[in-house]
This record gives C-alpha cells, sequence and structure tokens, in this order.
C-alpha cells in the first residue's frame, strides 16, 4: 500500500529534483488541521498514482529550508514538481478530483 513518504531538507534534492517521475510534495506540520483534512487525500492520490508519481510529505516546521526556498506562506500547499522544475501548486485543502487533475496534466 503506498503513501506519502517524509522528506527533509537534506533528502530533499535527492528524492524530489533527481526523481525520475513526477512528484507531488504535500508541505505540511503538525499543528495545522487543513493539513489533517488533506493528509488522506494525499495517501489515496499516491495510491491511485502508484508508479507513476512520487508522493511525498515535507514537515515546514522541521525542515524550513526547503520551505522558505519555494515561499510557502501558507499549509497546506502541493507541489508538483517534474524534472527537478516546480511545474504546479494547489494552496489549502482541496478535493481529490482537483489534486488528481493538477498531477494528471504532467503524467
Amino acid at each position: 500500500m503506498s503513501t506519502a513518504t517524509p522528506v527533509t531538507d537534506a533528502s530533499f534534492d535527492q528524492d524530489v529534483l533527481k526523481s525520475s517521475v513526477p512528484v507531488l510534495v504535500d508541505f505540511w506540520a503538525p499543528w495545522c488541521g487543513p493539513c489533517r483534512m488533506v493528509a488522506p487525500i494525499v495517501d489515496e492520490i499516491a495510491k491511485d498514482f502508484e508508479g507513476r508519481i512520487k508522493v511525498v510529505k515535507l514537515n515546514t516546521d522541521e525542515n524550513p529550508t526547503v520551505a522558505s526556498q519555494y515561499g510557502i506562506r501558507s499549509i497546506p500547499t502541493l507541489m508538483v514538481f517534474k524534472g527537478g522544475e516546480k511545474v504546479d501548486t494547489v494552496v489549502g485543502a482541496v478535493p481529490k478530483t482537483t489534486l488528481a487533475g493538477t498531477i494528471a496534466k504532467y503524467l
């Protein structure tokens, strides 16, 4: 069963920027209510798109470097990376259909 894998400031480059498949990054924090609402949706996306994309979570409290590098001002923020570049951003707790539609554009 596929779920979002945690990444850190230290592993972001390897896990996200150097990935051979598109990556969905969920920027979140434990104290954030909407982040908890979107977490099961992110895990469902990980299952639905298994083998076609990588889904990771980055705790912005523990990994401020990457969060500030990408200008994360509000969480949850979900970003799609492809070929080492940020190609799309979704801010806030969005429905699964919105997220799936955003990802599908980059497959």
